[in-house]
């Protein structure tokens, strides 16, 4: 292993791990995602020069890494009434079909955002996962913030969309 990639790999490898975590909901999913960035890196040599943006270029391989986990799990149908069992039970009475439906929404919202484009989605996850700015996403991706702000406009409109259609609230007209 090469002293640049030790070095970015102690400077680096919490925000990866968090990235991914956000997008996931799960820390296994998280340790998969931050040891496929850094072997990909690693495997690739490019820690043999000094890199332009390391955090920027590290944070949209956690991301993307982490959404790509996520499509793989909706074509299995993971449950995530699953992941909320063990906490069900130390709840106070009612709690349990709070976290359940919880726990199902948010992985309903991981599944959809997998559903967006590559960059929407990537810029998705940096506002509402990550809470960055549109300015900082902006430059994260290499777009403008009107381009952000479009393409966040958008993803909101689609997911809430899917939303009523999935609890049955849809409205026509």
């Amino acid at each position: 292993m090469n002293e640049g990639f030790e070095q970015v790999f102690r400077e680096h490898h919490a925000m990866v791990f968090r990235a991914a975590y956000r997008v996931t909901g799960n820390t296994a999913d998280a340790e998969d995602v931050l040891q496929s960035v850094f072997l990909r890196l690693l495997g690739r040599g490019e820690t043999d020069t000094p890199m332009d943006n390391a955090e920027a270029y590290l944070r949209r391989a956690a991301v993307n890494g982490a959404l790509d986990v996520i499509r793989a799990r909706a074509s299995w149908r993971w449950t995530p009434l699953d992941a909320a069992a063990p906490l069900a039970s130390q709840s106070p009475a009612g709690a349990p079909e709070r976290l359940a439906a919880s726990a199902e929404i948010r992985g309903w919202l991981r599944e959809a955002v997998a559903r967006l484009s590559a960059q929407a989605a990537e810029i998705f996850a940096l506002r509402f996962f990550e809470d960055r700015d549109n300015g900082e996403i902006a430059q994260l991706v290499g777009t403008t913030p009107a381009t952000v702000a479009v393409t966040l406009h958008r993803s909101r409109e689609r997911i809430e969309r899917e939303f009523r259609a999935w609890t049955g609230e849809e409205h026509h007209g």
